[in-house]
């Protein structure tokens, strides 16, 4: 039984991501360099929906200059295994759904890997809005993503690329089918388009590509 909105429990999550999204660790690598780029000071950092905190632990492995690191997810059994692998002071954990966000122009950098599509159209500005909100001026939005092609022929061809790579990597056809039936059914990915101009009516200043390939982006803000 999921304990989570991902497509995998809480305890069987970081070894099944990785059979399910190609170059799943570029996200982080981007996300951090990045960071490290932009920001020149003490950082203030929430990652929301931050699962097991994989990016906690790619933070605190590297040379940033960390003020405050802050775990955000709505699953409890996530937050836990988060709070069992970091102890140290400049961590936060908070069990919240993103949509109601307690914080208000607090954070240098806010990342989201693999969240937004979560939510349909509404509720996706909703949350978008308050990661703008939560942002320090000039502070950075970082989100990665599953996103829909322009057409349906890409679409398919898409779905069907993610598949072949799913059961390269160990997966049955079977469970890497059921997979990709979640398609804009368990989550619903908008185009890179149209997530570039909802960050955009959302209110951030800059907004760029960051990262893309097979049927997964990333993407920044500048609040």
């Amino acid at each position: 039984m999921k304990d989570n909105t991902s497509a995998f429990s809480s305890r069987e999550y970081d070894q099944k991501i990785k059979q399910t999204l190609p170059f799943y660790e570029d996200y982080y690598t981007q996300a951090l360099e990045l960071v490290k780029t932009v920001c020149h000071s003490s950082v203030n950092w929430l990652d929301v929906g931050c699962g097991t905190g994989k990016m906690g632990s790619v933070v605190f492995d590297h040379d940033i200059n960390l003020n405050r690191f802050v775990f955000c997810d709505s699953s409890k059994e996530m937050i836990q295994i988060s709070k069992e692998r970091f102890h140290s002071a400049n961590t936060e954990f908070h069990v919240c759904d993103i949509r109601d966000l307690p914080f208000t122009d607090e954070f240098d950098v806010i990342t989201a890997i693999q969240v937004f599509h979560y939510f349909q159209a509404a509720d996706r500005k909703k949350v978008l809005k308050r990661c703008y909100e939560a942002l320090k001026e000039k502070g950075l939005l970082i989100s990665f993503e599953n996103f829909a092609p322009f057409t349906s022929v890409g679409e398919t061809i898409g779905l069907e690329r993610w598949k072949r790579y799913q059961i390269e990597q160990g997966k049955t056809p079977e469970e890497a089918g059921k997979h990709i039936k979640r398609y804009g059914i368990e989550y619903y990915p908008v185009t890179v388009e149209e997530n570039l101009n909802l960050m955009r009516n959302c209110g951030f200043s800059t907004v760029e590509l960051l990262w893309l390939s097979n049927m997964q982006v990333g993407v920044w803000g500048m609040k």
